[in-house]
């Protein structure tokens, strides 16, 4: 598989949903019942946090 361009990393940034801390995304992730399926991180484009699956 192919790195992903700078252009493919943006428009993933993107298309997800940021939140402003670490606890943010995991308590949404809690709301949404998906808790054990997801993790957070910092994305190096936005410097926000995204949720990713496991």
């Amino acid at each position: 598989m192919k790195k992903p361009t700078a252009e493919m990393k943006q428009r993933m940034c993107i298309r997800k949903r940021r939140y402003r801390t670490q606890g943010d995304a995991l308590d949404a992730a809690l709301i949404a019942g998906v808790e054990r399926q997801r993790t957070a991180y910092c994305c190096q484009l936005c410097g926000q946090w995204h949720l990713a699956s496991v």
